[in-house]
């Protein structure tokens, strides 16, 4: 294999083993709260959205408009999640995460979070514009794909 063809494979390893890194991540945080992995993505969706309906959870969870209720009752009874009336449609309701998940996961996020701040501040601003170009791209790339398979295309 030529150089420019090994560190293209790499790189695609590098993108897949970081993305593993983040699921593993997010198991061990679920572990220590006696989480599923569902609420764990949930948690997750509203921390980086900060506000949800529960049918947009359900998608992202992959979870039935039930189960996802059953969830929400769960992460609700935990003192995780806030449901609050939704403005825009009088019968539905917002999710958003909680003071209470924010204090008790904010210690174990930290860390990662310092270390990722350092790792992207040794990087000079041409190299970050590619990193974000890319990151962004290979996303989309993703959702892309993603979709025509939801859509039986491929």
């Amino acid at each position: 294999m030529n150089s420019k063809q090994d560190i293209k494979v790499r790189v695609l390893m590098a993108a897949r083993d970081s993305n593993v890194s983040s699921v593993l991540f997010r198991n061990a945080i679920s572990r220590r709260f006696g989480l599923t992995s569902t609420d764990s993505e949930c948690l997750n969706l509203l921390s980086i959205k900060g506000i949800s309906t529960p049918k947009d959870i359900g998608l992202y969870t992959g979870l039935t408009s039930g189960a996802t209720t059953a969830m929400l009752d769960r992460l609700e009874k935990m003192n995780f999640i806030n449901r609050k009336p939704n403005p825009q449609d009088r019968r539905g309701v917002l999710v958003e995460i909680n003071d209470q998940w924010t204090k008790m996961v904010g210690p174990l996020v930290a860390g990662i979070q310092k270390s990722q701040m350092e790792l992207v501040a040794s990087y000079t601003d041409d190299e970050l514009s590619i990193i974000n170009d890319f990151l962004t791209r290979f996303a989309n790339n993703v959702k892309e794909h993603t979709h025509k398979i939801e859509d039986n295309l491929i």
